[in-house]
């Protein structure tokens, strides 16, 4: 059993993708050789991080681990970051430096939506009202590049920028244990919610009519039933006001979890360069389309636009135009 001692033991976690690829297999065991390699770090391999129950052998594996993490996968660091939190495995969001351009911006900063706050307006976030613990947890999407070098080079980074000094940067020799746990997984599809940017305003559980969202003992916004997510809807996240809901599976970037400048999180679909909404359309009426088309495929009456999509879309059309919207009227103008 991996055991580790907080702010004293590292652990890497490799998530294993969800296709067979065989440049991918040879890129997640390069890493897994090298990080055998570092000291004061331990091993841990696991299936695909999205797909697996909260309940499975890997997270209680995980729930284990006291120390600090460094977790590389296949989805965007945002996205793993909240799908290890809403399984329970918490901690600070730990800086890593091997980013890039699409995933630039600090995962510290809250989206400029319509929905969030004035300059100088305070709001208080989920984390703000629930702090997570100290640990670091450094989440590496293996998406930016094919040089496990490279990521070798980042780990080592984080390690040693965080050893203590007066142990001349020398964290108890751990380095070659190596667990890995394989069990059976199925692909899956959910929404995950970064708490960093969600006030709680309960809009997805009203927006959602599967049963997907809930609230927990002390009635926090949770996603309660995941499996009851219908596959491919993607639509509360795009009537989230502060774009905190995360769907890392999806094609468009921001809705998958990468973290963009300013207020692309259900926008940056309105482009065609991204794929369905035709040009032009509102994200609230693409978010309703959506949800009738997953209505109808459930044998169930479609709803529409109903009085609280209504009220979004008044208070969208009067809010001033950002950086985003001022690309979208030129990318109109052009006629692409």
């Amino acid at each position: 059993m991996i055991s580790a001692t907080e702010n004293t033991a590292w652990t890497l976690v490799v998530s294993k993708g969800q296709s067979r690829n065989p440049k991918k297999r040879e890129l997640e065991q390069a890493i897994t050789n090298l990080g055998e390699k570092v000291q004061g770090l331990q091993v841990l391999v696991v299936p695909h991080l999205y797909d697996l129950p909260k309940g499975s052998e890997s997270y209680k594996k995980l729930s284990e681990l006291e120390g600090n993490l460094i977790v590389v996968s296949w989805i965007y660091s945002r996205a793993a970051h909240w799908v290890l939190d809403r399984n329970g495995i918490q901690g600070q969001v730990g800086e890593v430096l091997l980013t890039d351009d699409e995933d630039s911006e600090s995962d510290d900063a809250a989206p400029n939506s319509e929905g969030a706050a004035e300059e100088g307006e305070s709001v208080q976030r989920v984390t703000d009202m629930h702090p997570r613990s100290s640990r670091s947890i450094h989440c590496i999407d293996l998406k930016i590049t094919e040089q496990p070098d490279e990521i070798h080079r980042e780990i080592e980074r984080i390690v040693q920028s965080q050893s203590d000094p007066d142990t001349n940067h020398s964290l108890p020799i751990v380095g070659g244990e190596l667990v890995q746990v394989e069990e059976q997984t199925n692909r899956r599809w959910y929404p995950v919610i970064d708490f960093d940017r969600c006030t709680n305003c309960m809009e997805c559980v009203d927006f959602c009519l599967f049963g997907v969202y809930g609230v927990d003992g002390v009635e926090n916004i949770l996603v309660e039933q995941p499996d009851n997510c219908r596959k491919g809807c993607p639509a509360c996240s795009r009537v989230c006001p502060e774009n905190a809901i995360i769907f890392p599976q999806h094609k468009a970037p921001a809705i998958a979890g990468a973290t963009t400048q300013g207020d692309e999180g259900f926008k940056i679909d309105l482009s065609q360069l991204f794929g369905a909404p035709a040009k032009g359309e509102d994200p609230i009426e693409v978010a309703a389309r959506e949800r009738d088309e997953q209505l109808l495929l459930a044998g169930r009456d479609t709803v529409g636009i109903d009085d609280q999509l209504k009220k979004r879309q008044e208070d969208r059309s009067q809010a001033p135009k950002d950086h985003l919207d001022h690309l979208i009227d030129q990318l109109d103008a052009l006629e692409l």
